[in-house]
């Protein structure tokens, strides 16, 4: 863009770079989230969080309270380096309490955040939320927030019972969602009933403060039937708009009736306000002919694609964006929730074949500022949408299973976006392809004209700089330039953030790898999801320092089980949940086919000092 060479002009050029420079994002205001666990020695492995907003030069003292409240500081001088701490002279036969006060200039400050370990507590290596268990059902997604403002995350579950492929034929049982706080204590449950059909591609559910009350909002795609937590219904409980006819082509799907769109309170679970889903489903047939083998049906398979994101559009205050379809056309619907109140803030509509947009989605999405003017933008696939809702690119590489954004290559400037690309029946393209986040150049290329299934981009070598990339049939490992440089791992689904370097690891089913020294962590007596897709529970920095915790069901399916680590760590970082796009990676995990979450800067071999984020806690003290 080109502004004219006079003082008004440049006046305004100057006043917009300092508002896109100075703006604040809301974020949550986090307690210490201290945990604590047991070690085979009977040790303790204690760590705490470090906020975003958190002087560089704040200590910490760290107390342990025991037995008839005697209460311990366990560190002789303030802790000024990493948050975790090996207490090795704890009495476990009684019950032990940690918390923190933060040191500043000398100076002692009461910190919120404690974790208790019960007396005669076992070397287990997770915390334990027991569930309210429902025959027939499997714990399977979650997602966590701060549901009513004390500083700790919640846990929002999805349950699902039999479930259904929008390819697939038959009927499915009702979507459920629980809320829990990580004592156990039981929130909530939403019911969204029989007109909602159970399926990776259809109940896409966001968990977020939406309106900047401190306290999250649940939002998700309801109809006629849906069941908030107090009882109340949305729209008509007689209507029953499945195709139950057993012979039918769509027989199981949901093709007619209303649509609605809900924003839950995140504490109580009651409904509070419901508008039509945009978009409608309209033309079964309008949804398709560009992407994947560039097909079409009338049969629900792509009119009934849904994703979901949640993103900061002004570059303040969080927007929840519904999406729908990505074969063909593609609608993405921003919404704002202010004052109790659901507006449409854009709608971006791909509309139809010729539209460069077209076939550009994927099976998941991702959200960053690629342009780095402060505001987010949506990476779906093969194409990104500006904070405006204007389409910004398309690579016209069509839609894929996996994307990852992030600094993948440190040595160029701004982000990166990796994916990998279905190429059906003749249809051409590369399989995997590594591009600029900002404008869509193509950094490299691979697999031409093949369908490559999946495919992960990391800083998983810890002798190397900068991302390594592999994929369905790679046959190696590959650096940014697309060269060789080792071999291929073992798996091709997940990461985790799981060791003391700062490099990532290879998750996979209930264990974790590192590349280059095989499997570190087994998780015994414990599941992943999602079948040979093998995805958590959840991962995400849910408390203690920057590392990830890692969420799976057990065995049973009666409780969810917390792994945190206990490798020490050299490194001092502030919680990853602080950094704006890591923490919209977490609202939108569960979207579709699961992706890891990725931070706003590079993280590996290397990396330098975390840059601070610019963000405003919300709310501003805890209770």
């Amino acid at each position: 863009m080109r502004f004219p060479a006079n003082k008004n002009c440049l006046y305004i050029f100057v006043c917009l770079l300092a508002v896109n420079t100075y703006a604040q994002r809301q974020m949550e205001n986090l307690d210490r989230g201290v945990v604590a666990v047991v070690q085979q020695d009977n040790s303790v492995s204690v760590q705490w969080r470090i906020l975003g907003t958190d002087d560089e030069n704040l200590k910490f003292n760290l107390y342990r309270r025991s037995g008839e409240n005697i209460v311990r500081k366990l560190n002789q001088v303030p802790l000024s380096g990493p948050t975790h701490f090996f207490d090795e002279e704890v009495d476990l036969s009684k019950e032990n309490t940690w918390f923190v006060k933060s040191v500043k200039n000398g100076e002692e400050a009461e910190e919120p955040g404690s974790y208790t370990l019960e007396a005669n507590a076992k070397p287990e290596n997770y915390h334990t939320l027991q569930l309210k268990h429902i025959e027939g059902y499997t714990p399977n997604d979650a997602s966590v927030a701060d549901l009513d403002g004390d500083g700790e995350y919640e846990i929002i579950l999805h349950q699902t019972g039999v479930s259904k492929d929008n390819s697939h034929r038959g009927l499915s049982d009702e979507p459920i969602f629980q809320a829990y706080k990580l004592d156990g204590t039981f929130l909530w449950k939403i019911n969204l009933g029989k007109n909602i059909r159970e399926g990776a591609h259809y109940t896409q559910f966001m968990v977020y403060d939406l309106d900047g009350d401190g306290k999250a909002e649940f939002v998700c795609k309801t109809a006629d039937g849906t069941k908030d937590a107090l009882g109340n219904v949305i729209g008509d409980a007689t209507k029953d708009w499945r195709d139950t006819n057993k012979n039918s082509k769509t027989f199981g799907k949901i093709l007619e009736g209303p649509e609605y769109f809900t924003v839950f309170n995140g504490e109580t679970g009651e409904a509070l306000t419901t508008t039509n889903y945009i978009p409608g489903r309209g033309n079964l047939s309008g949804w398709g002919g560009v992407g994947g083998n560039a097909g079409n049906d009338r049969t629900g398979n792509r009119v009934d694609r849904f994703t979901a994101c949640v993103a900061y559009l002004d570059g303040e205050r969080p927007s929840v964006i519904m999406g729908r379809g990505y074969y063909g056309r593609t609608v993405l619907a921003a919404w704002d929730f202010r004052n109790g109140e659901l507006t449409s803030r854009w709608v971006f509509d791909s509309e139809n074949a010729e539209n460069p947009y077209s076939g550009m989605g994927n099976h998941n999405l991702s959200v960053a500022d690629v342009d780095k003017d402060g505001k987010d933008e949506i990476v779906f696939g093969s194409m990104v949408v500006d904070d405006n809702g204007e389409g910004l690119y398309s690579t016209g590489f069509r839609h894929g299973d996996a994307l990852h954004v992030t600094d993948l290559d440190p040595d160029v400037p701004g982000l990166e976006v990796f994916g990998i690309h279905e190429n059906e029946e003749g249809t051409e393209g590369p399989g995997v392809a590594l591009f600029s986040g900002k404008d869509g150049e193509v950094l490299f290329r691979a697999a031409e004209n093949k369908d490559i299934g999946r495919g992960v981009a990391a800083n998983i070598d810890s002798t190397r700089i900068g991302a390594q990339f592999w994929w369905s049939g790679s046959k190696g490992l590959f650096d940014t330039k697309g060269k060789k440089i080792g071999e291929q791992p073992e798996s091709i689904n997940f990461l985790i953030w799981w060791d003391g370097d700062s490099s990532r690891e290879l998750l996979n089913r209930n264990y974790i790898g590192k590349y280059g020294k095989g499997r570190i962590f087994t998780a015994e007596g414990a599941l992943s999801n999602n079948g040979t897709k093998a995805t958590p529970t959840l991962s995400a920095d849910i408390w203690g320092d920057w590392r990830e915790e890692l969420i799976l069901r057990s065995e049973d399916n009666k409780e969810l089980r917390i792994y945190t680590t206990t490798i020490p760590t050299k490194i001092r970082q502030y919680t990853l949940m602080h950094d704006p796009q890591y923490r919209v990676s977490i609202t939108w995990q569960n979207v579709g086919y699961n992706q890891p979450p990725h931070t706003s800067f590079y993280m590996g071999k290397n990396m330098k000092k975390a840059p601070k984020p610019k963000i405003k806690l919300i709310p501003e003290k805890l209770k």
